[in-house]
């Protein structure tokens, strides 16, 4: 994978003023954008998505614009091979596992059939352990299950990157453990490109090959992060 980000965006509030001025490039399979709340990953990852707008700048994925305000260019979110994983996980309540995982097949579903079938439906559900609970509600799933039923469905659409807005920040600690290690075996054997926002240091131990540092809407340079990381390490 190669993605590349330079992109500039001013929010004004009574309140605040914050400016987005965000640049990096990698090559890596494994991104962390790292830093405190509020620092602008969220909204990085959401210009990557298509989520929200940026007032000027542009984002390439593997060669190709996904925006670039200078040649007008700004890709839908459905149409940019990108899945995002939400913090809250975003799973319908009304749907089972097999319908919450369908919706990643086909956008404009509005509600896939209970027993709905398809090959790289019934894939995932298996690879990610889930056949046994195909027929259940998010509300009876637990936390693990709940983040592999989102897992499969940001995956069964075969994304060509896959962002992660803090996975684990609503697992207590040994199930955080536990669904690191197994989101890492899973991005290792599956070698699928992905970005992950995070201020927690261990996720930056796990899956860090590269790391942008962001506070206050701007990458630091490499050696303030160091710095920082060997602090709170």
């Amino acid at each position: 994978m190669t993605l590349s980000v330079d992109i500039r965006k001013t929010f004004v509030t009574a309140e605040r003023r914050f400016t987005l001025d965000v640049s990096f490039a990698t090559t890596s399979q494994r991104v962390v954008l790292f830093g405190p709340s509020g620092a602008g990953k969220s909204l990085t990852l959401q210009a990557i998505a298509g989520l929200f707008h940026p007032d000027e700048g542009a984002i390439m994925l593997d060669g190709e614009p996904l925006f670039d305000s200078a040649r007008g260019i700004d890709l839908k979110p459905q149409s940019r091979k990108i899945a995002y994983l939400f913090q809250d996980y975003a799973l319908f309540p009304h749907l089972n596992v097999r319908q919450n995982i369908a919706f990643g097949l086909h956008s404009g579903w509005l509600n896939p059939r209970a027993r709905v079938h398809h090959p790289e439906l019934d894939y995932w559900l298996k690879a990610l352990d889930l056949s046994g609970v195909a027929g259940n509600y998010p509300a009876h799933l637990s936390g693990g299950q709940k983040q592999r039923v989102a897992l499969a469905r940001a995956l069964v659409s075969n994304p060509q990157l896959l962002l992660l807005d803090e996975p684990f920040s609503a697992l207590d600690y040994a199930l955080r453990q536990r669904m690191r290690a197994e989101l890492s075996d899973l991005q290792t054997r599956l070698d699928i490109p992905m970005l992950l926002i995070t201020h927690d240091p261990d996720d930056v131990a796990a899956f860090g090959d590269q790391v942008v540092h962001v506070v206050d809407g701007r990458v630091q340079p490499h050696a303030a992060f160091a710095g920082y990381a060997r602090s709170v390490y």
